[in-house]
């Protein structure tokens, strides 16, 4: 089966889409990938890569084929924008002529934020004649103003309006979190075939760690540490993580804070720790995929952390995923879903989102906890992961879906010839 992955975001930016790739690749499937030029979370084109014209490139035996992108840039609404309707265009107008003369099967979207790149998707899948499968990261339009991207009434009106199109014209929606569903079929008046279709954790390769891991993996396991991972945005609810870190220095509680990664909020942050003068909170920067697990393994608890808003409610962030892999204790400061799993899988605290006093509240019971109870949860954790997120499972789920799809798409074209 030839598969056409649609997707803004692609190796070697970090996402859980390029293990899924090589997972379809390596059972058989034959996997063009459709994607722009890197610059995420960083905001400016990774080096090798210019950020104008299309280039050609193969990634563990996958075709890549790479579109100009207008660069993201740092904290600015008008070149996040730029950035998004950059993909759209080069998508919708080049698209057709890097992929002149290939015919694919089926046509797929990764689609975390933006939703609307897959609008070159669906006029590529027509061009092809090929059914289109949508896997949905985020709701739009109710993440726009959830994170304040946008907050006119009229432009979000617009927006769900695109998003109706979208829909429209999608064989079928796969979804992170059951709790999307309803949201999505009053979008489409309950005609959108809907699956779920949640994120998969990928076991890194055990390799040498990159400088600097070992020494910060000792830091972290000298005592009680909580740490969080991944993009420092303004979904991410920083500031509760940071308030409750305050909270616990002035109680003179034993517990650090390691914040990893990187993103837009990455400067405020530093500025903030430094201002308050929050000597448990650490900002160790942003490390590779493989040097994780050893970050993960040394942490007394790992957060998972998202603002006070409906729309987060629906959400499962992807990164939990690994964190119950890493057989670690989970703190989530969450509302809804995230937090349905948390405490289903029985792998650790869940507190209301946003409210520094409940995460405090959370951490510190952890941190007063027998290590055996902690020990326990970390295991639950580990199974949960194994029975519900394995990319295994996963993928050979997806493969069924696409055939199914692939089969429907024949038998209405037989249908309309004959």
């Amino acid at each position: 089966m030839r598969v056409l992955l649609v997707s803004q975001y692609f190796w070697p930016e970090t996402f859980g889409i390029n293990a899924l790739v090589r997972s379809l690749q390596e059972r058989g499937l034959q996997v063009t990938v459709l994607t722009g030029k890197p610059n995420y979370p960083e905001g400016s084109v990774f080096a090798g890569y210019s950020a104008w014209g299309t280039s050609r490139e193969s990634c563990d035996g996958i075709e890549v084929l790479r579109l100009p992108l207008f660069p993201r840039g740092k904290r600015s609404s008008m070149r996040l924008l730029l950035n998004y309707l950059s993909f759209i265009v080069a998508g919708s107008v080049l698209g057709p002529w890097v992929l002149r003369h290939r015919t694919f099967d089926a046509v797929f979207v990764y689609a975390p934020s933006p939703l609307l790149q897959a609008l070159p998707a669906i006029w590529l899948a027509r061009l092809k004649r090929a059914p289109i499968a949508l896997w949905v990261q985020d709701l739009w339009p109710e993440s726009l103003s959830a994170t304040g991207f946008v907050r006119n009434q009229r432009v979000l009106a617009m927006v769900a309006l695109v998003v109706r199109f979208i829909y429209r014209y999608t064989d079928r929606v796969l979804v992170p979190s059951e709790a999307f569903r309803a949201p999505i079929q009053a979008l489409t008046n309950g005609s959108a075939d809907i699956r779920y279709y949640p994120n998969a954790w990928v076991e890194e390769p055990s390799t040498n760690p990159p400088p600097g891991v070992e020494a910060l993996a000792k830091e972290i396991a000298s005592g009680f540490s909580v740490v969080f991972a991944g993009n420092l945005g303004a979904a991410q609810s920083l500031d509760t993580i940071l308030d409750a870190a305050e909270r616990l220095l002035n109680e003179g509680a034993d517990v650090r804070f390691f914040l990893i990664g990187s993103g837009s909020l990455s400067a405020w942050l530093s500025e903030e720790i430094q201002h308050r003068g929050l000597r448990n909170v650490r900002m160790p920067g942003r490390f590779s995929p493989t040097a994780m697990p050893v970050l993960y393994a040394a942490a007394s608890a790992l957060l998972v952390s998202l603002r006070d808003e409906p729309i987060f409610a629906y959400t499962i962030p992807s990164k939990l995923q690994g964190y119950l892999a890493a057989g670690r204790p989970v703190i989530a400061s969450l509302n809804g879903e995230g937090a349905r799993v948390v405490t289903e899988a029985g792998a650790g605290v869940s507190c209301s989102a946003g409210s520094a006093s409940a995460l405090a509240t959370a951490v510190r019971s952890l941190a007063e906890m027998e290590s055996a109870a902690l020990d326990k949860m970390g295991d639950n954790a580990r199974r949960y992961a194994l029975a519900h997120f394995s990319l295994d499972h996963l993928t050979g789920d997806l493969m069924e879906q696409l055939k199914e799809l692939v089969a429907k798409h024949k038998s209405k074209i037989q249908e309309k010839s004959g």
